[in-house]
């Protein structure tokens, strides 16, 4: 069941980044096949490979990888730094439209 859920996930994610497997495990200096099998279910990264995947390809932490509800945890990270940034007065006008797309 966990296995399942793993490789959708990583799937999930890896399709959001809007890259090919093919160019994924090229790009994390594995052979050609390595997403595709990860995808698959046939194997699974080392704790390490997971590590490094998470922080330095999808931008999460291992934690934020197995939020499922959290559908786009890259882009959720980048609004929230941006959100610390404002002032309190654009803060509220940024909750209140929130709220106002939530009705």
């Amino acid at each position: 069941m966990w296995e399942d859920k793993f490789a959708e996930r990583m799937t999930e994610l890896r399709i959001k980044k809007n890259v090919s497997s093919r160019d994924m495990s090229l790009s994390l200096g594995q052979s050609v096949s390595y997403m595709n099998k990860i995808e698959n279910k046939k194997s699974f990264p080392t704790m390490a490979t997971f590590f490094y995947i998470c922080e330095h390809y999808f931008k999460i932490t291992p934690a934020e990888f197995f939020q499922e509800e959290n559908q786009n945890p890259e882009k959720l990270n980048q609004l929230t730094e941006k959100l610390k940034q404002l002032n309190e007065t654009q803060f509220q006008i940024i909750c209140d439209t929130v709220d106002e797309f939530l009705k």
